[in-house]
């Protein structure tokens, strides 16, 4: 999802990789054992296609998995400039897709779809300083915030009240304001996904392979909040948990993607897009607690 932040072009590009690659059959596979890093025992690893499923996935109330991946634009909303979605996410039945257009876009988008298959879309005009990109939307156990965040180098995360889920919201799509946000007490970078452990802590994966900011490298990142939201100015405190696997047949440059924290089962998942040309098969590695 890197380049795919900031160009619908460079998207178009690496959908006709992928649609390539799988004329070829080739895929990944894991040549190490599980770790256990930062508290998470990592407890499986499973794959999916990556033109459905290499931008994200959520878990549904039933452990089934929804996943998204660049095949998964409608055409309606593909036609309109909406060209790239982000890590999705699941609450009381209702899908949440972060949606971006291209590099000349003002706005971003929420889709909100029901449990009866009703589509609502909620726009967010740009404010001030604020950029395009809208890696990831992200549920509070509570229902009623949705937070999303940017691309590159960031102090923050962005908090929207929850569309149709909060009642300040338009009950059939409109305007999406900001309410508050996530200031981090240390930068992050290359966000891809967040998602909430408890009403206090989400877990994030990062694309960073720099080491500048975190000693590991793509690391998966834990952000204790001060209180739960509440729409209002919070700050949240980042630890690194550990790196994101990189094991792949193929050699080359990985891509950290969504994540998900499914508490019914209490299993964390993250999403690993392997170096061409594997990347025609999305790597999701399974983790349980090790403690509590």
């Amino acid at each position: 999802m890197t380049h795919l932040k900031t160009s619908a072009k460079a998207s178009a590009a690496l959908f006709g990789a992928l649609a390539l690659a799988v004329t070829t059959g080739t895929g990944a596979s894991a040549d190490t054992a599980p770790r256990s890093p930062g508290g998470w025992q990592e407890s499986g690893v499973s794959s999916v296609n990556s033109l459905t499923g290499s931008q994200g996935l959520a878990s549904r109330a039933d452990g089934s998995l929804l996943y998204r991946g660049l095949a998964s634009v409608p055409l309606d909303l593909r036609v309109k400039g909406w060209t790239h979605l982000g890590d999705p996410d699941i609450a009381d039945g209702h899908t949440f897709d972060a949606y971006q257009g291209g590099d000349d876009a003002k706005s971003k988008m929420f889709a909100v779809t029901t449990p009866g298959g009703k589509r609502y879309l909620y726009e967010h005009q740009l404010d001030a300083g604020e950029k395009l990109n809208n890696s990831f939307a992200s549920v509070s156990p509570d229902k009623q915030w949705l937070v999303s965040g940017e691309w590159g180098d960031q102090n923050r995360l962005q908090v929207f009240p929850a569309p149709l889920l909060n009642s300040s919201t338009p009950p059939t799509g409109g305007a999406l304001p900001q309410a508050g946000q996530i200031s981090l007490d240390k930068p992050v970078r290359d966000i891809q996904g967040c998602d909430f452990v408890s009403d206090t802590r989400l877990v994030c994966a990062s694309n960073d392979a720099s080491k500048e900011l975190w000693p590991e490298d793509r690391p998966v990142l834990q952000v204790d909040l001060e209180r739960a939201l509440d729409g209002k100015q919070v700050t949240g405190k980042v630890t690194s948990l550990f790196a994101a696997p990189q094991r792949s047949i193929c050699r080359g440059t990985f891509e950290t993607e969504g994540v998900d924290y499914d508490a019914g089962r209490r299993t964390l998942r993250a999403e690993v897009v392997p170096p061409a040309p594997c990347l025609v098969t999305t790597s999701v590695y399974a983790y349980r607690p090790t403690t509590g």
